[in-house]
């Protein structure tokens, strides 16, 4: 299961062996069709298994209308946990295998290894809306030093892009970009700007219209927070050069270092559950893989062709797309180009929303944007597993109003009060669903553990500190989450939308009345309901405490995660601790030192701005 895969025969290219291979002529498609029969199996036994339970428990006293909606959304919610254990389980093999996993889960990556010289230029792309421009261009100065650092500077170029429509903030970005040609002057001529009065198709048109005229063969596009090093950068334009036939490189995209409690729990089991997930989905998806809109590789010849995005045109759900890269990935894997990711932890950073107040507005965008997919099934000519990517980011977003139509149900179930109920096999469902949530999470601590590298997070009693925290916070989130996702979509369906504009960045407290404000429908869902379940059915209270428990203490929830005190308490203990706060690497070390300057200088711009 964990082998690599063989290599195609002697002397037979790409071309040559497009019936036999994925594009690169690097994988058996044989190969990945066993892959996926063994996923799609394990999947269908374990909710097979799952829903004959499930029956069992809703049929006990015979079927109603009650029961029926109950087993419909039970089955709803429950593709995405199955597959996310079946993906815990395959990654923690392959990461355990080491080399040998790597190389099954992605071929192309010993590329990447060969020191061999650049010889295609690479356009380094910023897109920016309405963002702190000091703040976003600091770090795009970061990989310009790595990548000059590395020796290969001289084949990128620089472009910014904007669609930021605030009048402040666009000078702000004009002078700073001024500032930074006069400070050096060996990329003047290769540092661009270019900001657009019509924000069209926001990111992706803007990058359309930039692939439209460039004049390189790869772009690495970066979010306003996105930082690599140049020798990450490098590294994948290696394996872009080895394979012409690679249309999208994605590199795995950790969390920067946070001062924000927030931030740092989140992106500590964000860490720990995307290592085995992404080397799993990347080990059976193949040449069909993810493509998350930053710190990637896009060959821009095809990407112009065939990756224009479809017109939804009016009506729900319409307008330009808004999550737009999945869609980029599986046009570009249609146009008979591959899409890898490269499943390494290797100086590649964003940054999570610092409180609760960002993640659930940064929800909402991606909610909507990844409905819209519904619109898009019908695309002609996508293979399957493109197909699948597109249902999947759907089935991500329609679990949480399925949970919760199940939370607002199960006290109508329990009120009836049937004998028959088999109680204990109701709760072991349940308990057993809980579990299987924290499988992707729990196969990356695990993994840490088992390669005994818990000293890079701190030492092995903070780093199980830190997944029991995590543990805890993941289920008071998701409770949260569900409840706030429900009432969005509940608006869309009336025909509200969201707006895109700039995203909070950095930490910052919330205060008693902005979190009453942003959580009203929240805190009122979780008291409503605990208050129902303590008149009708106390013992079931008990039991839905770990999902109600979040949207009870919401507006708490928001403050204790905001609260700088608290960053600074667990920064000093080393709770939740990334390996690059302990160790921080060049690029990480040159940010901190830069942070105390760029504070300033965006509060000067913004006051001469106003």
């Amino acid at each position: 299961m964990l082998h690599p895969d063989p290599p195609p025969p002697a002397g037979a290219g790409p071309a040559a062996c497009a019936p036999l291979t994925t594009p690169t002529g690097l994988q058996a498609r044989v190969t990945l069709r066993r892959r996926r029969i063994l996923v799609l199996l394990l999947c269908l036994v374990t909710c097979t298994i799952v829903t004959v339970g499930i029956v069992r428990v809703l049929g006990a006293g015979g079927w109603n209308l009650l029961d029926g909606l109950l087993l419909v959304c039970c089955l709803v919610a429950l593709p995405w946990t199955v597959l996310g254990l079946w993906n815990a389980v395959i990654g923690f093999l392959l990461l355990r295998a080491g080399p040998v996993g790597m190389a099954a889960a992605c071929p192309v990556a010993p590329a990447g290894d060969r020191a061999e010289p650049l010889h295609l230029r690479t356009a380094v792309v910023m897109t920016l809306r309405n963002e702190q421009p000091e703040r976003a261009l600091a770090r795009l100065r970061l990989v310009v030093q790595g990548l000059e650092e590395s020796g290969e500077g001289a084949w990128f170029s620089v472009h910014v892009l904007s669609d930021t429509d605030d009048p402040g903030l666009a000078v702000r970005e004009e002078a700073a970009m001024t500032a930074w040609r006069a400070a050096v002057p060996g990329w003047a001529a290769r540092l661009h700007y270019r900001r657009r009065g019509d924000n069209t198709g926001f990111k992706a048109g803007n990058l359309q219209e930039f692939c439209a005229r460039a004049e390189e063969a790869l772009m690495l596009p970066l979010d306003a927070d996105s930082l690599m090093s140049g020798r990450a950068i490098v590294r994948l334009v290696r394996i872009m050069q080895a394979h012409p036939r690679l249309g999208i490189l994605q590199g795995l995209v950790v969390g920067a270092p946070s001062m924000s409690p927030f931030a740092r729990v989140f992106q500590f089991g964000m860490r720990h559950g995307m290592r085995p997930y992404t080397i799993a989905m990347a080990w059976w998806t193949g040449e069909c893989g993810p493509f998350w809109g930053h710190n990637a590789l896009v060959r821009i010849a095809p990407f112009a062709a065939h990756c224009s995005l479809p017109a939804l045109g009016p009506g729900p759900l319409g307008g330009p797309i808004l999550s737009h890269d999945q869609v980029e990935a599986v046009l570009m894997r249609r146009a008979g180009y591959e899409v890898r990711v490269l499943p390494v932890e290797e100086a590649s950073f964003e940054e999570n929303p610092p409180t609760l107040l960002d993640h659930l507005g940064r929800d909402r965008r991606w909610c909507e944007g990844n409905l819209q997919y519904l619109r898009l099934l019908g695309l002609p000519g996508l293979l399957p597993v493109s197909r699948f990517q597109l249902v999947w980011a759907i089935l991500m977003f329609l679990g949480a109003p399925a949970t919760v139509l199940v939370l607002l149900l199960l006290p109508l179930k329990v009120a009836a009060a049937e004998p028959d109920l088999p109680v204990h096999l109701a709760g072991a469902l349940y308990l057993a669903w809980l579990g299987l949530s924290l499988a992707p999470r729990a196969a990356g601590y695990a993994e840490v553990l088992a390669r005994r590298a818990a000293p890079a997070y701190g030492g092995a009693g903070r780093f199980l500190a830190g997944a029991l925290i995590e543990a805890a916070f993941n289920f008071l989130l998701y409770g949260i989450t569900i409840v706030r996702l429900g009432v969005f979509m509940a608006g869309l369906a009336l025909g509200r939308r969201v707006a895109w504009g700039g995203q909070s960045r950095d930490a910052a407290g919330v205060s008693f009345f902005a979190a009453v404000r942003a959580l009203p429908d929240v805190t009122l869902f979780g008291l409503g309901l605990s208050v129902a379940l303590a008149a009708i059915a106390p013992g079931l209270l008990l039991w839905l405490a770990p999902l109600l428990a979040g949207p009870v203490l919401a507006v708490p929830f928001a403050m204790l995660t905001a609260s700088p005190r608290l960053g600074r308490f667990m920064a000093r203990h080393r709770l939740c601790a990334s390996p690059e706060e302990i160790a921080p690497p060049p690029e990480i070390r040159a940010l901190r030192a830069e942070a105390p300057a760029l504070t300033r200088d965006a509060a000067l711009a913004g006051s001469v701005g106003s």
